[in-house]
């Protein structure tokens, strides 16, 4: 089993950036593809961003392609979401979420869930 650990919101004006991070408990992290999803307030929890087990492959919502980037180091035990040219619209709580082998960007398909970190992005 995984349990996951965010870290590194905060606020930030419009134009800036955040690097969050997200440790995994566990000797298997290898084994997990992760993802980011986040949620603002009244709405529901959306995709962000996911990659798969080795850290080729990486996927984006159309929303944060080109500002975002996730990456993962196994060595460390540890998935970064890396946001740059924050935007308002970017304010949500964050969520690290872990399910085994195959990528998905659905959030039903993530067993293992962080706590949340708040990103706040004022204009």
């Amino acid at each position: 089993q995984v349990q996951l650990v965010e870290s590194g919101g905060g606020l930030v004006q419009a134009g800036g950036s955040l690097r969050l991070s997200c440790a995994a408990s566990g000797r298997t992290f290898s084994n997990y593809a992760m993802g980011w999803f986040r949620q603002a307030p009244g709405k529901e929890r959306e995709f962000v961003a996911a990659i798969n087990r080795s850290g080729s492959s990486t996927f984006y919502a159309d929303s944060v392609k080109g500002r975002f980037t996730i990456s993962k180091d196994d060595a460390k035990n540890t998935v970064y979401l890396q946001m740059n040219g924050l935007k308002p619209e970017d304010t949500a709580v964050y969520y690290c979420a872990g399910r085994k082998l195959f990528v998905s960007r659905s959030r039903n398909d993530y067993a293992y869930w962080g706590q949340g970190t708040q990103v706040t992005v004022s204009s």
